[in-house]
């Protein structure tokens, strides 16, 4: 695991506000139709290829940090040389640290390929910035997990916009010296919080306010919150106020996992989301912290590769992709960064035997509890056609409100 690495932080800009909703059409080798879409809008008219044809010789990435390794990092930590002697694609990386900044990069058109996260991919695909996604064509596909396929994140109306690559769950990690006694509920950082003041931590991104808003979903049914990525102006503000009620013991929101494993070992931190790879570090550095999926369920990510519609380099793209899903990279990346496989053959991969158990690769029954990043957008994802849902934007607005309540 890389220990430099910043991740999904939030304290994000609204990139744009959204013109979204579910839109595309056709299979996976189908083309996607510039017409109106479920919801009212206009889906770009983009096909996707038809077939790979001659390498272009290069292949520009925007990717989280931990996914396209070259050896630079780690010399012991490389899935990109041989795969440019193999393919003759020169692969050039950028990476990033939050899904508004991939989001605004790519919309410059100057990268092939992106790894994006739920909170990102819909707005790629509203603006045009990536293209429908022949699966035909990623010989690799037939092994991605189904149930990380057709999902809301990554395609529209069966159109796939990408190849998965990863998932994980946001989990709730505490000190077991100082939460008892040890809680299975996220009611310890919402309705419980209080008795650890000023040392809950909690995922500084306007997607934190999709966690506030699966725990009212258990908590206060008469709210009506069936999908917590699809909230009405009234449930909005139900997960802000609970939110900003909240702010009140937060003593760090955190971006960065080593900042957050040095709080738990200082015990400045006792309660607040994690990432299972956090809570392993965190262990492995003597932290007596434990980490579990609550009752209610839990958010979480599933990347996705997509390729850019101003992609010159398209057939390295495509070739790319089904090499960094292959089973032993996807293994190898998964172990590194810390996070399940998304290719089912990776698990007969990995250097640690026990990793997928650890990460719950195969466990479906664990991955139904988890609600995966996906953007709001003003269409209600939850089918309901009576009101106009919030988008990204204005959960952006809503987050700022709350870091400075």
């Amino acid at each position: 695991m890389r220990t430099t690495h910043t991740l999904r932080l939030g304290a994000a800009v609204a990139v744009a506000a959204l013109a979204l909703s579910a839109c595309g059409s056709s299979s996976g080798s189908g083309s996607s139709a510039g017409a109106t879409a479920a919801g009212g809008f206009q889906v770009p008219n983009l096909k996707p290829l038809a077939a790979l044809g001659t390498p272009e010789g290069k292949v520009s990435v925007l990717a989280w940090p931990g996914y396209v390794e070259d050896g630079s990092n780690d010399p012991k930590v490389d899935w990109v040389s041989d795969f440019e002697k193999e393919s003759g694609c020169q692969v050039t990386v950028k990476t990033f640290g939050t899904s508004d900044e991939a989001v605004q990069l790519m919309r410059t058109g100057q990268y092939d390929v992106v790894s994006a996260s739920g909170d990102a991919t819909l707005r790629l695909i509203a603006g045009g910035d990536v293209e429908p996604m022949n699966t035909g064509l990623i010989t690799n596909y037939p092994d991605i997990f189904d149930s990380l396929k057709n999902q809301p994140w990554n395609s529209v109306n069966g159109q796939m916009y990408g190849i998965p690559h990863g998932r994980g769950a946001n989990l709730l990690m505490y000190n077991k010296d100082a939460v008892k006694p040890a809680p299975d509920s996220w009611s310890a950082v919402f309705g419980q919080a209080g008795a650890q003041k000023g040392k809950v931590t909690a995922y500084d991104s306007p997607i934190y306010i999709a966690d506030a808003a699966l725990y009212l979903k258990a908590t206060k049914p008469e709210l009506g919150i069936k999908n917590p990525y699809a909230l009405d102006d009234k449930q909005l503000a139900a997960a802000v106020d609970l939110l900003k009620a909240q702010s009140a013991n937060v003593g760090e929101y955190w971006a960065d996992y080593l900042k957050e494993i040095q709080a738990f070992k200082s015990g400045s931190s006792t309660v607040g989301t994690t990432w299972q790879v956090i809570a392993n570090l965190a262990q492995a550095e003597k932290a007596n912290v434990e980490a579990v999926l609550p009752k209610e369920g839990a958010t979480g990510w599933s990347d996705t590769w997509m390729v850019g519609a101003k992609s010159q380099n398209k057939t390295c793209a495509y070739k790319l992709i089904d090499h960094l899903v292959s089973p032993k990279t996807n293994a190898a990346i998964a172990e590194y960064f810390g996070e399940a496989p998304a290719n089912k053959k990776a698990c007969a991969e990995t250097a640690d035997p026990n990793h997928c158990k650890t990460f719950h690769a195969e466990d479906e029954e664990y991955f139904s509890k988890v609600a995966f990043w996906t953007t709001p957008i003003k269409a209600c994802l939850d089918g309901r056609t009576d009101v106009k849902c919030t988008d990204y934007a204005d959960w952006t607005k809503a987050w700022t409100e709350i870091r400075n309540s």
